[in-house]
């Protein structure tokens, strides 16, 4: 009896149980503080603030303090008391037996069973909620009265006294219902709106995850590719040595056997030469002149022989040959590696050259001049110090490389022969019949529909490798260094064939490497 008569005591309010962080107003009533905020906010809008318990009114919302004390009190509370199931909301008119409530009428104060809810009145001020036990959240807390009314200019739910005669006196109002019905409205626009971008973002993380598999099965392809064609580079690289050092001993094995038989011959030469070398010695030391005078003169064919004609003859190693065989099995080799795609020799077209364009000799070269150099032609660049090359490309994945200087203004690309030869926008970079890496003012840009996106190499570019792949539309732009750098890729649907396009300005120069 004492500990449900302590239980009592222990019970807010405003939601009828026990207290859950329990705060004290300064009248000293306690509440649970999420149930005394939930009341202060819906006040907020009056001008004064008053403690659901005693109705203490105060100007500006009171401070909440912890009442530690009570706290321990609940937690000795529970620790002590075997567990319970939370009690449901009963009907109200069920007095002699515990019946579940299916509405509560805000209008009455009542929780209804099925029964009781069969007969209950079917107005319009009677309005049916779900099942609750605490009707203080339901009720305004300036005038104790049933919410009713949504006011529209201050977006609150608000009573009839509210409208009548309290401060929403003359704005705009609705039936609760009716707001609702207007709020659950935009909701669902909003909802369908909030569907709608995450079915997008959906479709966008699914993409991105078909592109990392993509990415991540192209890196493996490509790995795979990569192992093989080292491993068969490595196989042809071992067979060209042993060739080639086969030959190398080949060559020296025939050399050797040459100098061999020279140095046998010679051998036996200086023998006899020995032997010659000798007599005479001994027959300078005789004395009788008959015996000098009669003896053979032993030597002198060896003397008018003359030097010895075979040593002039003796072979080497043919590193020509050796030199040769090496440079055909690597260019073989590196032609296989290059399949794929094609490196290109191209040549610039005079024709086109704007006049202020110096060609070189070998059509590789493109240098700014001072003076104007060419007749004037239709086909040539009026406006802009351009050259076309004479190959197009219409297919297939090409490759060239370019040496660029690092002063004036230079631009590299590739345009459709369409492209205007004369006015403001027949620079290449500037139309959407063109695509170019520049250095301009110092500065690295790439250019498209004379849209620039500015570029940030480490280092001066000396060397800049063009790939294009037309019907995978790509143009790729690298630089040639240690290790290779991608600057930037051009995607497009390219609809005529492309020439490699390029421009020189003041100190600027460029050369097409072979």
């Amino acid at each position: 009896m004492a500990s449900a008569e302590l239980k009592d005591e222990l019970n807010c309010s405003i939601c009828l149980n026990i207290y859950t962080e329990p705060v004290t107003l300064r009248c000293g009533h306690s509440f649970c503080q999420i149930c005394i905020k939930s009341v202060l906010d819906r006040q907020e809008g009056s001008k004064v603030y008053t403690c659901p318990e005693c109705r203490a009114e105060y100007l500006r919302r009171p401070a909440l303090r912890r009442n530690m004390k009570l706290c321990n009190i609940v937690e000795h509370f529970r620790t002590t008391q075997p567990e319970q199931k939370t009690a449901g909301i009963y009907c109200t008119y069920c007095v002699h037996c515990s019946v579940p409530a299916v509405k509560t009428c805000l209008m009455c104060e009542a929780s209804l069973c099925e029964v009781h809810l069969s007969v209950h009145s079917k107005s319009t001020d009677h309005v049916l909620t779900e099942p609750t036990g605490s009707m203080d959240s339901r009720k305004c807390a300036t005038h104790n009265e049933i919410l009713k009314y949504y006011c529209c200019k201050d977006a609150s739910c608000i009573c009839v006294s509210c409208c009548v005669f309290g401060e929403h006196r003359g704005h705009q109002v609705e039936l609760l219902k009716e707001a609702s019905e207007k709020k659950k409205e935009k909701l669902s626009k909003v909802l369908e709106k909030l569907t709608s971008k995450r079915e997008e973002t959906e479709k966008s993380v699914q993409s991105l995850q078909d592109h990392r598999r993509e990415i991540q099965e192209k890196a493996a392809g490509l790995t795979a590719k990569v192992t093989t064609l080292f491993i068969d580079l490595r196989e042809q690289l071992k067979a060209l040595e042993e060739r080639v050092l086969s030959d190398i001993s080949r060559q020296r094995d025939k050399v050797f056997l040459s100098v061999s038989d020279l140095i046998q011959h010679l051998e036996i030469k200086k023998d006899e030469l020995s032997r010659n070398t000798c007599y005479i010695k001994e027959l300078c030391k005789v004395t009788d002149p008959l015996i000098v005078l009669q003896e053979r003169e032993a030597g002198r064919a060896d003397i008018e022989e003359g030097p010895n004609k075979r040593v002039q003859v003796v072979g080497t190693l043919d590193e020509v040959s050796i030199s040769l065989t090496l440079h055909t099995a690597l260019s073989d080799i590196v032609t296989s590696v290059r399949r794929g795609f094609h490196v290109k020799d191209i040549l610039l077209d005079i024709n086109t050259s704007a006049v202020d364009v110096a060609i070189s000799g070998d059509l590789k070269s493109a240098t700014w001049s001072k003076t104007p150099i060419w007749a004037k032609k239709p086909q040539r660049f009026k406006n802009y110090c351009q050259v076309l090359s004479f190959q197009s490309f219409s297919s297939g994945q090409n490759y060239w490389e370019v040496e660029t200087s690092e002063l004036g203004n230079w631009r590299v690309g590739v345009a459709y022969p369409s492209i205007e030869r004369k006015g403001d926008l027949s620079g290449i970079g500037q139309n959407n019949k063109s695509w170019c890496l520049r250095l301009c003012q110092k500065d690295y840009l790439v250019s498209h529909r004379a849209k620039e996106i500015k570029l940030e190499p480490e280092s001066p570019l000396q060397r800049v490798g063009v790939y294009l792949d037309y019907e995978a539309g790509r143009l790729s732009f690298y630089q040639l260094c240690d290790p290779i750098r991608h600057l930037h890729t051009f995607t497009a649907t390219f609809c005529e064939p492309l020439h490699a396009v390029f421009l020189v300005w003041k100190d600027g120069w460029l050369r097409i490497r072979s």
